[in-house]
């Protein structure tokens, strides 16, 4: 959380520096580019396009986002400062003419992660066509959006309301460029020739950026002090103790005493009826409030639908006759929980992935991404084209059939059983077990690992 509030905190910077770099260049006239507030009182129009971008879909992102408040809200602080900064250069390179050299700028943050989320917004140096990488950039965030509704989608409106708005920042920034910069940024035909290192200074305000170096770590406190003499003598007192004991041979049983006929409760029916009952210990005959037995399970509507670019298939109980059709490439398909059915997928999509799913079946023709099979059980595949990628987690039960053209498919597996993969040869197929247990050695430089070969 501290990481994230000192990159709040070099991005306003960085915006601070920018504005403040634009007024001065206007009244100065030594800096290049002294129109970037514009001389004659006017914006270009791909600025103006712009700034009803920020009026619209940011805007209702921020405000969702301030609602769900905590660090959903400290991020959404990090897309308005990036929006600002990119409004700046869009404002530079509307006033001054593109620099014969442009070098790929190299950010200073140490820690890039926390910041793609906003990769969308490094557009205007992507070409020739900068569309396409924010809609490649949209889809990896759209696998993280999923999750966010598909754990509050029925239970929090709120979050399904941010993720739309979200998703709407970059469907409209794709359209912007779309219409304004299709090719690439447009820059002004006319006015000054802007400098590399103005351009560097508007996209990363130099040391401005730069985080410090963290503190080193606190000293290690005292080692514990344990008296060891004397739990060391007091061990060695109860062990002799011990074998005192033990080594008494047959005066040990002198100290028991004779039980009679008359006391033994087997042998004797009235002591019976005077004991209560003495229930085993190592069952429970209080009955439980919430057993899993007296519970009854939401039941939920099956769903087949196509929402937005993801076909929605849920909850589908006993049915064999699922059909996908008229997909395309930029669609998935998410597959959760469903039992005992069998659904087909006709043409070419993105990718799918199956999750919570038992006794399921699937046959597709063509994906260009992955398959990806989630925490579910007695799973059955089949590739009718090609698939380069199919991966298996937490899955018990996994049979794959491979088509002549997806041979070449990976198959990655972790914390997974039974899997097999059955290839076609000479009319039938031929099935491989997937290795699940494997031994490790050292070889002197490095571990190498291998499957494991059970003998017996």
């Amino acid at each position: 959380m501290a990481e994230m509030h000192g990159l709040m905190e070099r991005l306003e910077k960085a915006v601070t520096r920018l504005e403040s770099l634009f007024s001065d260049s206007h009244g100065s006239g030594g800096m290049e580019c002294d129109a970037i507030n514009g001389v004659n009182g006017s914006i270009a129009p791909y600025v103006e396009a712009f700034d009803r971008l920020l009026n619209g879909s940011v805007a209702e992102f921020l405000r969702y986002s301030k609602i769900l408040e905590g660090d959903v809200k400290t991020h959404a602080e990090m897309v308005r400062a990036a929006f600002q900064a990119q409004r700046s250069f869009l404002v530079l390179a509307s006033q001054c003419q593109e620099p014969q050299e442009v070098r790929k700028v190299t950010y200073s943050f140490k820690r890039q992660l926390h910041l793609e989320a906003c990769f969308q917004c490094y557009w205007h140096g992507t070409s020739p066509k900068p569309g396409p990488y924010v809609k490649e950039m949209n889809d990896a965030a759209t696998f993280y959006t999923n999750r966010v509704l598909k754990d509050y989608k029925h239970s929090d409106a709120r979050h399904v309301d941010w993720v739309k708005s979200y998703l709407n920042i970059w469907s409209d920034l794709q359209a912007y460029i779309k219409e304004h910069h299709t090719t690439g940024l447009t820059w002004s035909k006319t006015g000054p020739v802007a400098s590399p290192m103005s351009m560097r200074s508007v996209l990363t305000s130099g040391s401005c950026l730069s985080p410090p170096p963290p503190p080193p770590p606190p000293p290690p406190g005292p080692p514990p002090i344990f008296d060891t003499e004397t739990v060391k003598d007091e061990g060695n007192a109860s062990r002799s103790a011990l074998f005192a004991q033990l080594n008494q041979g047959e005066a040990i049983t002198k100290g028991l005493r004779h039980v009679s006929d008359d006391q033994k409760t087997h042998k004797n029916p009235s002591l019976r009826a005077q004991c209560p009952s003495v229930r085993s210990p190592t069952k429970s005959h209080t009955p439980s409030p919430t057993s899993p037995k007296n519970s009854q399970q939401q039941i939920h509507a099956p769903v087949l639908e196509l929402e937005g670019k993801k076909w929605r298939v849920e909850y589908q109980e006993d049915k064999n006759d699922l059909v996908i059709n008229n997909t395309e490439l930029k669609q998935v398909a998410y597959i959760f929980k469903c039992n005992k059915s069998t659904l087909q997928i006709k043409g070419k999509i993105n990718s799918i992935t199956i999750d919570n799913c038992k006794k399921f079946g699937l046959v597709f023709d063509n994906v260009v991404g992955i398959v990806e099979v989630i925490n579910s059980r007695d799973i059955q595949i089949q590739v009718m084209g090609k698939v380069p990628t199919i991966s298996i987690n937490k899955t018990e039960g996994c049979h794959i059939y491979l088509s002549e053209e997806s041979l070449d498919c990976e198959i990655v597996s972790a914390k997974s059983s039974e899997m097999n993969i059955l290839i076609p040869q000479d009319g039938d197929y031929k099935e491989f077990p997937v290795p699940e247990q494997f031994k490790t050695a050292w070889d002197g430089s490095k571990l190498v690992t291998e499957p494991a070969e059970i003998v017996g």
